[in-house]
């Protein structure tokens, strides 16, 4: 642990600049989606009870969850697809602004999704969802509607492969989940038509809202990711080659830079290898970095996995959650694990993208996230170059508090994440998000936030730094 003086000297706590912005420290709390706001993705007392605690850490900046910007519904998830969410944004940026002293850069991460859907009681999906064609005519040798579903329902799980197309598997098997590649459907031909324009009118709402910046979700299971994929076969331009499979993701960029002006903070997270058969791969990688920097981005954040592609089977009334699977495990390793445990499995990849980015004479900021939860850590991956700066998400849920007492020189009282995904299994379940090291402590303290069932608090229990004393 460092001493007070040594973790002045260091890199961790020294300033960055990301475009026109200044961070005090290099160090960055990732987007987490706590299932806190409303079904109508506006901001609760409890959104910004969550954000507000991890600004009183004083990171270098805070990315706010993946916000949608379309005007659709989407559940509990933050949105800022219309003007009407405005006022519940500018109130969470007031409260970290608040909160951290002016200390803390306030980003947040903008994203948008294809439809998915539950998977169906299969009686229901032969009664209702399933659109009856000649294939299925002609497999079962039956013309009349009615019997026809009645003898598919009946058929024998092994059969059905036999008769069912595999995307009517897929349906009945996880739920029904669009794809960019699903060319028959004129919305999803009208995505690069369409989504440079939603993607700059949420990012100048974010600048009208006050924050620092924005970050492109390019990244894990969604639309602009599944664009850049290997997967992503179209051939309206849009897919195959990389240089067509990162056109979009630059006319989104170039449409939302056109719109906030040069002096906002405008990146992307994207993921450094999709670790899926077919995806891309680091290589891949590497070609999209510096495609991001060559545009004109302003830092880049790498993650990993975290696919729809090799997810588990939902039960049925289920959603697919694209990390349950083997992409999904290097996304959120944990410490059931191989020989490498959950550390720093995505350090690596990320120190090639930032090498090919500085090799072509560009010193974009680079942010690498994954397992990396102390000062010794995160002090020799600035040191070595493999990244500029270090995100920390699941320590920082540990303790909201370890960067303002590792600077302290008070790093031996941080709270460690031990890395047993008690959060991940909350996210999965749609289920607000806590930490099991703090979320029974203290439950009988004066104005705190429970959950629903009143067995956990919401946030992390304040500490009073020698400063506040």
């Amino acid at each position: 642990m460092p001493s007070r003086a040594e973790a002045a000297a260091s890199r961790l706590f020294s300033p960055i600049r990301i475009g026109a912005l200044t961070l005090e420290q290099r160090s960055w709390v990732p987007a987490m989606v706590p299932w806190r706001a409303t079904e109508d993705g506006f901001v609760t007392d409890e959104v910004v009870e969550w954000y507000g605690r991890f600004a009183r850490g004083r990171p270098g900046a805070i990315v706010v969850e993946a916000t949608g910007i379309r005007d659709v519904p989407s559940g509990p998830l933050l949105r800022i697809g219309h003007d009407r969410f405005l006022p519940g944004l500018r109130r969470l940026v007031d409260a970290v602004r608040r909160e951290s002293g002016g200390h803390t850069r306030l980003f947040i991460q903008i994203i948008d999704f294809l439809a998915i859907r539950r998977r169906p009681e299969p009686k229901k999906f032969f009664e209702r969802f399933l659109a009856i064609t000649d294939r299925h005519r002609a497999a079962l040798g039956e013309s009349d509607e009615a019997r026809l579903r009645a003898r598919l329902a009946a058929l024998p799980e092994a059969e059905l492969d036999n008769v069912l197309t595999p995307d009517e598997l897929e349906a009945l098997r996880f739920g029904q989940r669009e794809r960019v590649t699903d060319m028959q459907h004129a919305h999803i031909r009208a995505l690069p038509a369409v989504l440079p324009g939603l993607f700059a009118d949420a990012a100048l709402r974010s600048r009208a809202a006050g924050f620092d910046g924005v970050e492109l979700h390019y990244a894990h299971a969604y639309t602009m990711a599944s664009f850049l994929s290997a997967t992503n076969t179209r051939e309206d331009g849009y897919g195959g080659a990389r240089e067509n499979r990162v056109r979009l993701p630059l006319e989104v960029y170039r449409a939302v830079r056109e719109r906030v002006g040069a002096d906002y903070a405008v990146g992307c997270r994207f993921l450094a290898e999709e670790c899926v058969a077919g995806g891309s791969e680091l290589e891949d990688a590497v070609y999209f970095g510096v495609a991001f920097a060559r545009a004109g981005m302003d830092f880049l954040s790498t993650s990993r996995g975290g696919k729809f592609d090799d997810a588990k089977q939902p039960g049925i009334g289920g959603v697919s959650y694209p990390y349950t699977g083997p992409s999904g495990y290097e996304c959120m390793p944990q410490y059931i694990s191989d020989e490498r445990g959950p550390f720093g499995r995505n350090v690596e990849p990320t120190a090639a993208i930032r090498g090919a980015v500085r090799a072509v004479g560009l010193a974009t900021p680079v942010v690498c996230t994954g397992g990396i939860h102390n000062f010794a850590t995160a002090e020799r991956l600035l040191e070595e170059g493999a990244c500029d700066i270090i995100g920390a998400a699941r320590q920082s849920l540990a303790d909201p508090d370890w960067l303002r007492k590792t600077a302290l020189g008070l790093g031996e009282t941080v709270r460690l994440c031990e890395y047993t995904n008690y959060c991940e299994g909350l996210d999965q379940k749609h289920k607000p998000v806590t930490c099991q090291l703090w979320d029974r402590e203290k439950l009988d303290e004066a104005g705190i936030t429970r959950s629903a069932d009143g067995k956990r608090r919401m946030v992390a229990p304040d500490w009073e730094s020698p400063e506040d004393a």
